[in-house]
């Protein structure tokens, strides 16, 4: 699920890796957006935010959006560099780093009350959209730009796109290619939506700390990897033997 890389992956591996990080997305995004009201998966609504603000010279709050989209740019710009470096160190466990750092973030913004995350909202809406950008640039490359978990108005017009051309292109190649790829958007969404609605009824029973699951459920993800991984390794070794 994060080992494979370039030709190696699946389509399986990208199905797997998709549907645990948008769970995650959609709880973080759901927590955010209840406890301080502020978007922390994504920044587009931040920069029609930002301009308004600015506009109406309201410099303070035009302030606070434009950190929350360098948050999320700096978070994308750290794992890109994490992971570069790892590749040209090791080319091994690229993701451990980044998802570590991601892991850590999200226990800490669980160990605040909700009276806190809202007196410091906009630490706390940074440091979630952080999170979010390096979850967003590992997917990116580890899945070769094919799986994006943070943000759904790029995977809509996709998905509408290929739904139409599911209606030109009848070869049996071409329809199978296609339906992996709606599939795979698919469950983005899906499990975006899940992430949303289980991270909202969480919240309303656990508050702050319903960002423990999501920090659990990556933690669950990166074991269960190293797990098989070794499992494989082992088998191969007996076979080849």
């Amino acid at each position: 699920m994060f080992r494979h890389t370039g030709g190696k992956r699946t389509f399986k591996h990208n199905l797997k890796l998709a549907s645990l990080l948008s769970f995650v997305a959609g709880v973080v995004n759901v927590t955010g957006f209840f406890s301080i009201h502020i978007l922390t998966t994504n920044v587009t609504g931040h920069f029609a935010n930002f301009a308004d603000e600015l506009v109406r010279s309201d410099y303070l709050i035009s302030l606070s959006y434009l950190l929350y989209i360098l948050a999320f740019f700096a978070g994308a710009f750290c794992s890109g560099l994490i992971v570069e470096a790892t590749i040209r160190k090791t080319g091994r466990n690229i993701y451990m780093i980044p998802l570590s750092i991601e892991i850590l973030l999200l226990i800490m913004v669980a160990a605040l009350t909700i009276d806190m995350a809202v007196a410091h909202s906009v630490l706390v809406a940074c440091t979630l959209l952080f999170a979010m950008g390096m979850q967003n640039a590992l997917v990116t490359t580890v899945s070769n730009s094919v799986v994006r978990t943070t943000h759904l108005t790029g995977l809509f017009t996709d998905l509408g796109i290929e739904l139409s051309q599911l209606f030109f292109y009848k070869e049996p190649e071409q329809q199978q290619k296609l339906k992996k790829s709606v599939g795979l958007r698919g469950a983005i969404i899906g499990f975006f939506f899940a992430g949303c609605v289980g991270g909202g009824i969480g919240y309303f029973m656990m508050d702050m700390r319903v960002l423990l699951i999501a920090a659990v459920l990556l933690l669950g993800g990166m074991f269960w990897d190293n797990l098989k991984y070794r499992y494989l390794s082992i088998k191969r070794k007996y076979i080849e033997q």
